[in-house]
């Protein structure tokens, strides 16, 4: 099952990529460097799910003690913030030509920044504290409420002046631009949410491995 998901990982990237960059039309104003949008958007709204998905199986943990739970909240925030860490960096690789500047302390990068300082320190946190279940426990919580941050992050370029661009995808109206951006971005947020899913349940395996040569 793993190893299937990951070809069929491989071959989503593959396939993205080719839109990416040899399908995809030119963007008129910034040229070729738009073209990192394909990569930077499925980035940022992967790690979107990463953080929901490891909030609700903490609050499945908090509820049952299902140490399973606990296991998919633990490898989805380690893939959540290599994600959003990824989106950080391609963020800034764009922002460099477009704005001219590689950072800028405006709402949406600083309320980005602020998300991924909380999820490392979530990740810290569980590594601080010998006793797993009380490890388990204190990072639930923390990453429930660092998971208020997401509608601040998407919606910071709504609701302040931000030299951001609002949303590509899952904006009010829904998308505005050419179906020929629309379906590669598409391919490739597919193919990242691929990668995602993969990479978590590698970890997942890894996790529940220690957890029983431990016991």
């Amino acid at each position: 099952m793993v190893r299937t998901l990951g070809w069929l990982t491989a071959v989503g990237l593959l396939v993205g990529l080719v839109m990416a960059f040899g399908v995809a039309p030119r963007e008129v104003t910034q040229g070729n460097v738009q073209r990192i949008m394909y990569v930077h958007v499925p980035l940022i709204l992967a790690s979107y799910v990463a953080f929901g998905v490891l909030a609700l199986a903490s609050i499945v943990y908090l509820v049952r003690r299902d140490a399973a739970a606990d296991r998919v909240a633990h490898a989805s925030g380690e893939v959540g913030v290599l994600f959003v860490g990824l989106g950080i960096a391609t963020g800034s690789i764009w922002g460099k030509p477009t704005w001219g500047t590689w950072w800028t302390w405006d709402a949406r990068l600083t309320s980005v920044a602020i998300l991924f300082v909380m999820y490392l320190g979530y990740l810290l946190l569980r590594g601080s504290i010998d006793d797993p279940e009380r490890a388990a426990r204190y990072s639930a919580v923390l990453g429930i409420v660092a998971a208020l941050d997401i509608p601040l992050v998407h919606f910071s370029v709504y609701w302040w002046r931000t030299l951001h661009q609002p949303p590509s995808l899952m904006k009010p109206g829904g998308f505005t631009g050419s179906t020929s951006i629309l379906w590669p971005l598409l391919v490739n947020l597919l193919a990242f949410m691929l990668l995602y899913a993969y990479f978590v349940a590698r970890r997942v395996r890894v996790l529940r491995a220690e957890a029983e040569a431990a016991a």
